[in-house]
């Protein structure tokens, strides 16, 4: 009897074993089956919505052969939209109406020689006269004029970047906000939550108890943490009383200074600006303040920046994936395109879209003066590896490409005839183009682009010119660049 029991007992376990297996089965089956539906329904997506077929093929492949790799890769990479991001001087009729004021009030009394039209519309915002732009080369001379502006602030500061570490600098620049906010001025202050993902909150903590206002990144729309690897604001933008403003390439850290060894003599270029375009800058910082809070910021801020005496024609192109166009590789396309005898183009990154490669390779068949300059030194590894499938090429067609090499090289600079520069932050490469949000100060008069030219002239004598083809570098860039460059579209 006993012997029954406890082969009746061994008997039900055994089928309770059955019964699990087969139900841990059956969950699986239907978790691929929900995963192929899912890498089918992204597969749709990316063909109706990839800027090439190539891009199109490659993501349907990879999402029905391997969705359990390709769903998850999707969910992070493949989107380079932000459909319901709302742009405050489109929801607003104040904005509108005040655009046309500004555009009146400010038109330029001489037409640039170069076409502004492309810009405008890709900016969505008129050229302005009265404008006035100072070339800060370090970390020192800019945060130097930053912080002073700040020191000097009367109403508000409004400031932006995309990294914020809780080093030196960044507590020198919290120091500033918080004497700021002591003597009665409004301080406003976002940085992306993706860049700036390991900024304690004990460093925002102490600013929003001294009266900053701070965006709390975590409760941002957007993307919120370092996985979230698109969309991400990239922008760097101070503006002090409406009337003073900054941007360009560098983000608050001791890397900037060139205090750290690994970069070396960092290399890179932020603008000093005065006159209207600080108005159009102050406008771009407003979207984005609305966008992060819902908070709109028309009423609260001057918009009547004064004229400066050089009286330089200008404009911020800001672009970024909340446009309905691809106004980042637009705003390259358009300025080479433009070229007659000369473009030079300074970025830390060359992970170019085809339309812009095809743009510099026929510049410099036209006989355009075409000079790509890139940094020696490695921060990223893949941009830096992809980089070198893309020189054999635009070499070919007489592009010059020169390295800097002193440090790393940060600096986003474009240099169009003797007429036309623009800095900011904009890097030539597809994340620029079409994932970040991104700002770039663009003059249309010969005094910035004679001191951008001589700037540049500068670096490209601390640079050397790559004269070596892909097959000749060594085996790891020979190896890495081709994979490296399977990687372009979220570079």
């Amino acid at each position: 009897m006993v012997e029954y029991a406890a082969g009746a007992v061994n008997k039900d376990r055994l089928n309770n074993r059955k019964l699990g297996i087969s139900m841990g089965s059956n969950i699986i089956i239907l978790a691929l089956i929900f995963l192929e539906i899912v890498a089918f329904w992204f597969a749709w997506r990316a063909v109706s919505s990839a800027r090439t077929s190539q891009g199109a093929v490659g993501w349907v492949v990879f999402l029905i052969t391997a969705p359990y790799l390709g769903v998850p890769l999707y969910l992070f990479l493949g989107h380079h939209k932000f459909k319901n991001y709302l742009i405050a001087r489109r929801d607003s009729e104040e904005v509108i109406e005040g655009l046309r004021t500004y555009q009146m009030a400010n038109a330029p009394v001489k037409t640039p020689e170069l076409s502004v039209q492309p810009f405008e519309k890709i900016s969505e915002m008129p050229t302005a006269r009265g404008n006035n732009m100072i070339l800060l080369v370090d970390g020192k001379a800019t945060f130097d004029a930053i912080f002073c502006a700040i020191d000097a602030a009367e109403t508000y500061v409004l400031v932006q970047f995309y990294i914020i570490n809780d080093d030196a600098l960044g507590q020198a620049l919290q120091e500033h906000l918080i004497a700021a906010a002591a003597r009665g001025v409004v301080v406003r202050l976002m940085f992306d939550a993706v860049g700036s993902a390991k900024l304690p909150r004990a460093y925002y903590q102490r600013l929003l108890e001294a009266g900053v206002h701070v965006v709390d990144p975590k409760k941002t729309r957007g993307p919120k943490n370092r996985f979230h690897i698109n969309l991400r604001n990239h922008r760097k933008t101070v503006i002090v009383d409406g009337k003073v403003g900054f941007t360009g390439g560098l983000n608050v850290g001791d890397e900037y200074m060139g205090l750290n060894p690994k970069f070396g003599d960092w290399r890179d270029t932020h603008a000093q600006l005065k006159g209207p375009v600080v108005s159009q800058l102050q406008l771009v910082f407003g979207e984005d303040w609305h966008w992060a809070t819902n908070e709109v910021l028309i009423n609260d801020l001057n918009w009547e920046a004064p004229h400066a005496t050089e009286d330089m024609t200008a404009m911020i192109v800001a672009t970024g994936p909340g446009d309905e166009m691809e106004t980042g590789a637009l705003f390259f396309f358009s300025a080479i395109t433009a070229a007659k005898h000369r473009v030079w183009i300074a970025s830390p990154y060359f992970v170019p879209d085809t339309d812009v490669l095809t743009a510099m390779k026929h510049a410099s068949l036209r006989g355009v003066d075409v000079r790509i300059l890139v940094p020696e030194v490695i921060d990223h590894k893949i941009p830096w590896l992809a980089a070198f499938a893309y020189f054999d090429e635009i070499r070919e067609a007489g592009v010059q490409v020169w390295r800097y090499k002193p440090g790393f090289m940060h600096q986003k600079v474009v240099l169009v005839d003797d007429d036309f520069a623009a800095i900011g932050t904009t890097n030539l490469d597809n994340r620029s183009f079409r994932l970040n949000f991104e700002a770039m100060a663009t003059f249309f008069d010969s005094r910035p682009a004679a001191a951008t030219a001589a700037m540049l002239e500068n670096d490209f004598h601390r640079a050397w010119m790559l004269n070596k083809t892909l097959a000749e570098q060594p085996l790891g860039i020979r190896v890495g660049a081709p994979i490296a460059r399977l990687f372009a579209p979220v570079l």
